[in-house]
């Protein structure tokens, strides 16, 4: 699994980093930063999640 972040979508709700701050931050003005794009298996099932949470719809995932 890989995770793919739009920061021209992205609206700086911060659920992703409240979900999973190993693999999601913020810049300065709010928008996601991928910490990591292929999360471990110890936090994989919180980033899945993450996307689901994301308002805007900025989070994807792509199956390796």
């Amino acid at each position: 699994m890989r995770i793919k972040a739009d920061a021209g979508v992205c609206v700086g709700s911060g659920q992703c980093v409240l979900a999973e701050p190993a693999v999601f931050d913020q810049d300065d003005d709010g928008i996601v930063v991928l910490l990591t794009d292929q999360p471990n298996n110890q936090v994989a099932a919180r980033a899945r999640e993450a996307v689901t949470l994301c308002p805007s719809g900025a989070l994807s995932l792509v199956e390796d």
